[in-house]
């Protein structure tokens, strides 16, 4: 199992944290944000394949800042493994 830190760029949140695990994704935890929305989000994609978070996830904008938590979270998982 891979253990994954992320520090974020240009949202509220500050970092992400999360497992993978043969391809899948466990354990997603945002550092401040909107903590609804990024519980939420790694409430989703628990036990999700990575590619398939990606795909979803990436390009995601958050009120015209060019990323969001979700796309953040999609370019974490891009560099891991």
């Amino acid at each position: 199992m891979g253990k994954y830190t992320y520090k974020t760029k240009g949202t509220c949140s500050r970092q992400i944290s999360f497992d993978i695990e043969d391809g899948k994704v466990y354990n997603v935890e945002f550092l401040f944000g909107c903590m609804g929305n990024t519980k939420g989000i790694s409430s989703l994609v628990e036990g999700m394949d990575k590619d398939e978070v990606i795909d979803r996830l990436k390009g995601i904008d958050c009120n015209g800042r060019g990323t969001s938590c979700p796309d953040q979270l999609a370019r974490a998982l891009e560099e891991a493994e």
